[in-house]
């Protein structure tokens, strides 16, 4: 996938960039941009900015003085910080538990990034994180679980791997336009509501950010969805789901 930086409008960039599994089958990957009130931006993700891309980045935040912070949302998510933080010296890095074992050599802010102190930082972005399901799974394989960020204003929804779209254009014609992970149900709590508490969360998403019309997916691209498509997608992808994941 090409390295492109996509502007949403209102404050808000989302940037397409390229990660391959083994080195061969690039399934992409994403960060985000934000205009704050103040003036100052922050990222949603990390991703090493190169060429073109980094330009303009610079070039929006005064040559990287102006970048608040790096949000790290994704608790697997973690080949990039490093990079990110050095490019951006300045920023706060905020990330999960897994984050700060992960990348020692980042200085890490003390607050999670799910907590409810960063939240109330960031008012100019909605914050959710999935009910039913590990945010870190036990499972290095499991990545289900991130922490979604919606910004009002332009109508962008941030998600990594929670929510899917199909990866390749060609696919889009053989699969559901949105989807869950496909390891959801391994992600699952031990608790016996689990399923359904997942369910009800991700419906209760499909409700409060029914507005979204940019949603910026890690592993596949940014989708455009006309008023009322985002919401019916998703109860469409839980009402599929629901039955596997209550009777897990």
């Amino acid at each position: 996938m090409s390295h492109k930086i996509i502007d949403l409008g209102s404050g808000f960039w989302n940037i397409r960039g390229s990660f391959k599994i083994g080195g061969l089958i690039d399934i992409g990957t994403q960060c985000s941009l934000v205009k704050l009130e103040s003036g100052k931006f922050i990222f949603l993700d990390s991703y090493t900015l190169t060429d073109d891309v980094r330009d303009q980045v610079m070039s929006l935040t005064n040559n990287a003085e102006d970048v608040e912070a790096i949000l790290n949302l994704h608790p697997f998510h973690t080949i990039h910080c490093a990079q990110m933080a050095k490019d951006f010296p300045n920023a706060i890095n905020y990330g999960s538990k897994r984050h700060k074992q992960q990348v020692p050599e980042v200085t890490w802010a003390e607050d999670l990034v799910e907590s409810k102190a960063v939240a109330e930082r960031y008012p100019e972005l909605e914050f959710s994180l999935p009910k039913g399901i590990h945010y870190i799974s036990p499972n290095e394989m499991i990545h289900a679980s991130s922490l979604l960020a919606y910004h009002p204003a332009s109508r962008s929804l941030h998600v990594d791997d929670t929510f899917v779209t199909p990866p390749a254009k060609i696919l889009k014609a053989v699969l559901p336009e949105l989807g869950l992970h496909p390891t959801t149900k391994k992600a699952l709590t031990d608790h016996p509501t689990a399923g359904q508490d997942y369910c009800d969360w991700a419906e209760s998403i499909a409700e409060k950010w029914q507005d979204t019309r940019n949603f910026c997916a890690a592993h596949s691209d940014l989708v455009q969805f006309e008023a009322g498509e985002f919401k019916a997608a998703l109860l469409k992808a839980v009402e599929k789901a629901r039955p596997k994941l209550e009777n897990a």
